[in-house]
C-alpha cells in the first residue's frame, strides 16, 4: 500500500494538481509585461517631451503684449487701434506705399504727411467757391476760411518740420517732452481753425455750407488720427519693444 501511494504522490510532493502553469507560459507573461512597460514608457516620454517643447517655443504672453507681429501691416493695426478711425487711419497710410516699417515714430509722420496733403488740397477750395459765389456775406466767411487754413497747414507743417530733424539728428535729444507738447499744441490749433473756418459759415446761413463741410470733416479726421497717435506715441514704443527716437 505504501508503495501504491508513493507512486502515485511521485513528482507531485509540493505541487498540487491544477495550481502550477508550465514555465514557457510564465515566461510569456513576463516578457508581455515587459513589453508593455517599455511601450508606456516610450509613450510617456513623447508625450513630456511634446509639452516641454511647446512650453520652450512658445512666448511668454508678457512678450506677445509688448512685441506686435513683425509684419509692417500689423504693425500699422496695432498703431492705428489707438485712433478712433482704425480703418481710415490704416487705408491712409497704407496708400502712401512707403517701404514697411514697424516703426510708431514712422507711422506718426506718415499720418502727418496725409494730413498735410489733404489740408492742402483743401486750402484751395474756399477761393473756388468764392468765385462761384453771388452771396458777399458768404464770400466774406470764405475769405476767413482761406485765412484760417492757411494758419492750419502752417501748424501741420511746423510739426513736420519738427520730426524731420528729430529722425535726421540726434532724435533722443530733440524729441523731447517738450517738443511732443508743441506739436500737440499745433495739430490741436489746426483742427480749431477748421471748425472756426466752418462756424462762421454756419453764422452766414450760406448754401455753400455743406459742399465745404465735408472736406473739412475729412480733414479733421486725418489730423485726429495724427493727434490720438501722438499722443500715444510713448506708449506704443515701448510696446514695440522700442526706445524713444
Amino acid at each position: 500500500m505504501d508503495s501504491i501511494n508513493f507512486f502515485k504522490g511521485y513528482g507531485k510532493v509540493n505541487n498540487p494538481a491544477g495550481n502550477q502553469q508550465p514555465a514557457s507560459n510564465r515566461r510569456r507573461r513576463i516578457l508581455l509585461a515587459a513589453s508593455l512597460a517599455v511601450f508606456l514608457t516610450i509613450v510617456l516620454g513623447a508625450m513630456i517631451g511634446a509639452l516641454i517643447y511647446e512650453s520652450a517655443t512658445e512666448p511668454p504672453e508678457s512678450e506677445e503684449e509688448q512685441l506686435p507681429a513683425s509684419d509692417s501691416g500689423e504693425s500699422l493695426k496695432t498703431v492705428c487701434a489707438v485712433t478712433q478711425y482704425l480703418d481710415s487711419c490704416i487705408n491712409s497710410i497704407s496708400a502712401l506705399n512707403d517701404p514697411p516699417k514697424s516703426d510708431p515714430v514712422h507711422f506718426f509722420n506718415l499720418s502727418l504727411q496725409v494730413s498735410q496733403r489733404e489740408l492742402a488740397s483743401l486750402a484751395s477750395l474756399p477761393k473756388t467757391l468764392i468765385s462761384k459765389s453771388n452771396d458777399r456775406r458768404a464770400e466774406s466767411a470764405l475769405k476767413d476760411c482761406v485765412n484760417l487754413f492757411d494758419d492750419s497747414l502752417s501748424q501741420l507743417n511746423r510739426s513736420a518740420e519738427l520730426m524731420k530733424v528729430a529722425v535726421v539728428g540726434p532724435a533722443e535729444k530733440l524729441l523731447t517732452e517738450m517738443r511732443i507738447s508743441d506739436m500737440q499744441t499745433w495739430i490741436s490749433a489746426a483742427m480749431t481753425d477748421q471748425d472756426t473756418c466752418l462756424d462762421g459759415l454756419d453764422e452766414m446761413g450760406s448754401t455753400v455750407v455743406d459742399e465745404l463741410r465735408t472736406r473739412v470733416h475729412k480733414s479733421s479726421e486725418y489730423m485726429s488720427i495724427s493727434l490720438a497717435i501722438l499722443n500715444n506715441l510713448k506708449s506704443l514704443v515701448e510696446k514695440f519693444g522700442l526706445k524713444m527716437p
